[in-house]
């Protein structure tokens, strides 16, 4: 496997791993609430049907018409209109923004075959804008570090106070060595997404009655786009200054969503580079391992003809300075010349004269005649021609 596939893998055994933590932490938290209604329920539903003298049968055929009818958008308590400008407008917002809160939803085939086509572009609009609007907070937070380095640099004398900065071009240039590093982006949106919500969660608290754990609770489920529906704001008919509070509310989801969105994409940057850093433990301890398998198997072999120097060495260095003749002789092969003296540091030069000697019965002295005939000694072959061109010499 490569590094992208092996990164895709771990992401994905991971992620099954999350899901699967949290499913078994909800279960546990949420099941018991679960039951506790749902014979509660039983309970009442039973009494209902004695009280009035109805059959179970039709008991149910009225509540599948009102869920169906709360599918239209009709509730029990009195709500503004779904469909009207307004109502659309805060839906197209739900939409294009991914948050999709479910509480309204086209009924007709050509609202929903014209949310398909509508959201395509909304959404990858949205998108498009979010990620825009995350390189705009970079550069901002980049302009501002470069601008607190540069007033202390002004403050310490080396830079002069009459220096201007550069426009354009130039000045995205020069904030190029000033970006922020992704923790300190991530800590920034971290501050700011909690400063938004608590401040939504104020607003939200008085006017909609809920507490302000359940108004921090909508915060995070809207500005994350993962919109339950079970909590949503500005649904009632009449607010006190309506107008201020659907400005406000707007805002802070706008706000919010780019903030949370954001963040995620930097969280994400942050995850992947734990995988890698994962990755490269694992393939560390996985190439020492066979590293020490090598090492193991190369100590304990019998090589005949080579004594093996004993040497204090680690494990990367062994293998580094192990030659491919090693790997031959463990293999049970022959070696080659080459490899033979390549072992054994034995020259070749003290081989041919050594030749050249037992050819002779003995290691010749040079003489005063040989040197004077302008014969040299030699090695090999080449020493037992002159030699022989010397006897003949003498003799003559």
């Amino acid at each position: 496997l490569n590094a992208d596939n092996a990164r895709f893998l771990l992401l994905a055994v991971l992620i099954l791993l999350y899901m699967l933590c949290g499913a078994a932490v909800f279960s546990a938290i949420e099941l018991p609430t679960e039951r506790e209604a749902k014979e509660r329920w039983e309970e009442r539903l039973e009494n209902f049907t004695r009280r009035h003298n109805l059959s179970r049968a039709e008991l149910w055929g009225f509540l599948r018409e009102y869920e169906a009818a709360n599918v239209a958008g009709i509730r029990v308590d009195d709500i503004r209109p779904r469909w009207d400008f307004t109502g659309a407008f805060y839906f197209v917002g739900t939409v294009v923004s991914t948050i999709g809160f479910g509480m309204t939803t086209p009924a007709t085939v050509g609202g929903k075959i014209f949310l398909i086509f509508y959201g395509l572009i909304g959404c990858a609009g949205t998108i498009l804008f979010f990620n825009l609007f995350l390189e705009r907070l970079i550069t901002v937070i980049a302009y501002v570090m470069k601008s607190c380095h540069e007033r202390q640099l002004r403050r310490k004398g080396v830079l002069p106070h009459n220096s201007r900065r550069g426009s354009g071009t130039s000045e995205v240039d020069s904030l190029a060595g000033w970006k922020p590093s992704v923790y300190y982006v991530m800590l920034i949106l971290c501050v700011a997404s909690l400063i938004i919500s608590c401040c939504a969660s104020a607003m939200y608290t008085p006017i909609e009655g809920w507490s302000y754990f359940d108004s921090l609770y909508f915060c995070f489920v809207a500005f994350s786009t993962i919109g339950f529906g079970d909590l949503v704001s500005s649904q009632n008919i009449k607010y006190e200054s309506q107008g201020l509070y659907r400005f406000g509310n707007f805002v802070f989801i706008l706000m919010g969503v780019c903030c949370i969105y954001s963040l995620f994409n930097v969280i994400s940057i942050v995850i992947k580079q734990s995988i890698n850093w994962i990755l490269k433990k694992l393939s560390c301890k996985c190439c020492h391992r066979c590293q020490r398998r090598l090492f193991r198997s190369r100590r304990n072999v019998v090589m005949p003809g080579n004594v093996r120097s004993q040497r204090n060495i680690s494990i990367e260095t062994d293998a580094v300075n192990e030659s491919d003749t090693d790997g031959r002789r463990l293999s049970g092969e022959m070696i080659s010349m080459k490899d033979f003296l390549a072992s054994n540091k034995v020259s070749l030069a003290i081989m041919q004269k050594q030749l050249s000697e037992t050819a002779n019965g003995y290691p010749r002295q040079m003489s005063c005649n040989s040197k004077q005939n302008g014969f040299s000694g030699g090695v090999g072959a080449l020493a037992i021609m002159n030699n022989r061109l010397a006897e003949t010499s003498v003799d003559r």
